[in-house]
């Protein structure tokens, strides 16, 4: 039976727009002062590129009727001439993807997919499951994407940075020194989790250089939460085959701070990766950037990995401030005794969650992440 095709108008970015006055009318003004006789040479109702920003595709609208995962602008692709496949790594306008027998082909995206007016940064994420047309040699030119589950996504310059895609397991990897371990980056982490459908699993890294029994309330702090959490050293070989057997079988992904030991983490855990790994700046105690992509690495023990390039600052997505205390488990039992139902939880007298807070009920430091996600901090 014919699949149902149907056409739809879409919106396209504008790449070009009039500029609000001339450019460099300042320098000409001072040069030669106001030209009240100068006339335009030419008029235009609209600003030059705007006239066809909009554009009639063609769907497949029997997929989209059974999953609602089908952005409602994912053209229709031919089965017959595309391949299926799976994309192992993204370098800026190039895509590494490998089809279903194995083999890579290096694939541009097609302009109407990197066209389409949408609030994500780039159409094509690593771990995408696509449709692309093969072409000469090892190239290629991806078609279409497939619905996506289990992402891992973040704010970036007001756009939605979705790091990875098509994930069931999120490990947040935290070194415990160099760099500087921070607990409110754990939180957010545990919350974007939440967001994309994706089951945590905190690494506590460079178990190796402390004494254990400092970091044993923070272990018991996110173990008491249902979050799985290891003490790991690449160097001594601690908690090795137990992270391995986490991940056997499993999509995952590594993510956390750069210089933390993500990929000496992923080289311990399956020797011969030979992953580029430097060490901390030794002037700002910070990693250095060796990860520059997002990169899909296939297990010897079956299941995926992605090792992501470390980042700085995570801000979550599309979240408003109502929502963020649903990201705390342990604030549910509480929320209903608040005196006020829109409580925020900030301010309010007689607020269930501040005095659990006092009564150590719920932990100060997660109270202090909630409260820098629900302001919008960045850093809080």
């Amino acid at each position: 039976m014919a699949k149902k095709k149907k056409k739809i108008r879409v919106d396209l970015r504008k790449n070009r727009s009039k500029p609000p006055r001339p450019r460099h009318w300042t320098k000409t003004f001072q040069e030669r002062g106001l030209d009240d006789d100068a006339t335009p040479t030419e008029e235009r109702v609209r600003a030059k590129g705007e006239l066809s920003r909009r554009r009639t595709i063609i769907v497949d609208q029997s997929q989209q009727e059974t999953d609602d995962r089908v952005p409602a602008e994912m053209p229709s692709v031919d089965t017959k001439e595309c391949l299926p496949g799976r994309v192992i790594s993204v370098h800026g306008l190039l895509n590494i993807v490998e089809a279903e027998d194995g083999r890579r082909y290096r694939c541009a995206v097609r302009r109407l997919l990197r066209t389409l007016a949408t609030d994500e940064r780039s159409p094509v994420t690593t771990g995408d499951r696509v449709w692309f047309r093969p072409a000469m040699g090892d190239e290629g030119l991806i078609e279409s994407v497939e619905p996506r589950h289990g992402v891992l996504t973040r704010w970036s310059k007001g756009k939605e940075h979705v790091l990875v895609a098509n994930v069931d397991q999120l490990v947040i990897v935290m070194s415990l020194v160099e760099p500087e371990l921070k607990v409110h980056l754990i939180d957010r982490y545990l919350a974007s989790a939440e967001q994309g459908g994706i089951a945590p699993i905190l690494c506590l890294n460079k178990a190796d250089l402390i004494d254990p029994v400092e970091v044993q309330p923070l272990i018991g702090l996110y173990s008491q939460l249902g979050v799985p959490t290891l003490l790991t050293s690449a160097q001594s070989g601690r908690g090795i085959d137990q992270l391995r057997e986490l991940l056997r079988g499993r999509q995952s992904v590594f993510s956390g701070q750069s210089g933390v030991g993500k990929s000496s983490l992923l080289n311990a855990i399956q020797p011969g990766l030979q992953l580029r790994v430097r060490e901390v700046s030794e002037t700002t105690h910070k990693g250095r950037h060796t990860t520059t992509a997002a990169q899909l690495i296939r297990l010897d023990m079956g299941g995926w990995v992605v090792d992501t390039p470390g980042i700085r600052q995570f801000r979550l997505w599309d979240i408003i401030p109502e929502e963020v205390e649903g990201f705390f488990v342990e604030f549910r039992p509480f929320v209903p005794l608040c005196a006020f139902p829109d409580c925020t939880h900030t301010h309010e007298d007689r607020c269930a969650i501040k005095e659990a807070v006092e009564r150590g009920q719920i932990h100060l430091s997660r109270y202090k992440s909630y409260l820098g996600m629900f302001a919008g901090d960045q850093d809080k």
